[in-house]
């Protein structure tokens, strides 16, 4: 894959080694001083381009006609929108992520700026904050397709709802999906007929209401667990 990363601070930067290690095509355009001295002692200086990332020329030198992906990370979110605009209507890049520097000005990285996807950095965080503070015992291990959904874990306590019944009778969405369950050092594979015992510990891939339900069941009886944007009514 062809990447092109706008912007060498320490986001594009990290971005940059991250693509180099799987071995994709990168090729990182920036114009500070201070920044390039840097980089230049972290990427290799065949995929640093020195110039500013809001100049078509420079974004041409850097193969922007052949780029798969444009991921704009500098500093101010005005220049990431330029350059997501620029690289879809002028040059049809396919995909183009945005870093959202400013919260309050994340309703601008849409569909009329060309941006396919934009990452709020604050957002995230407070949210993965906010999930670990209420989600008890549970474990978020990875997060998949753009935070929709996550690989949980968590270990069945004594006299929890679950224990003994038949996952299939659990009553688990269908977006909540038990993928192991690791009993004594060993991983088994669950089928509809497994039942949780006390000491278990669960991996589940999951949506936020599967992982809420599934806390709600791996809890003992007369339990009742909050959770982010939850009302008692909604538990």
């Amino acid at each position: 894959m062809y990447v092109i990363v706008a912007g060498g601070g320490r986001t594009g930067a990290q971005l940059a080694r991250l693509m180099l290690k799987q071995n994709h095509d990168v090729h990182l355009v920036e114009d500070r001083k201070e920044v390039l001295s840097r980089i230049h002692r972290e990427l290799p200086t065949e995929n640093i381009h020195e110039g500013n990332p809001l100049n078509p020329e420079m974004l041409e030198q850097a193969g922007i006609k052949q780029a798969d992906v444009l991921a704009a990370t500098t500093t101010v979110d005005e220049n990431n929108l330029v350059i997501c605009y620029m690289a879809q209507s002028r040059y049809h890049v396919p995909r183009t992520i945005a870093r959202v520097n400013n919260p309050r000005n994340a309703w601008l990285f849409d569909d009329k700026f060309h941006v396919s996807y934009a990452v709020n950095q604050a957002e995230i965080l407070a949210r993965l904050i906010e999930e670990e503070m209420a989600m008890g015992d549970m474990m978020t291990l990875l997060k998949l397709r753009r935070g929709n959904y996550a690989l949980v874990e968590e270990k069945v306590p004594e006299a929890a709802r679950a224990i003994g019944i038949p996952i299939r009778e659990l009553g688990l969405p269908d977006h909540c999906v038990v993928a192991a369950i690791i009993r004594k050092g060993e991983v088994m594979i669950p089928r509809g007929v497994a039942t949780f015992e006390a000491g278990d510990e669960i991996l589940a891939v999951t949506d936020p209401e599967g992982a809420r339900q599934l806390a709600d069941l791996l809890s003992p009886p007369g339990f009742k667990a909050k959770y982010p944007n939850t009302t008692d009514e909604d538990i």
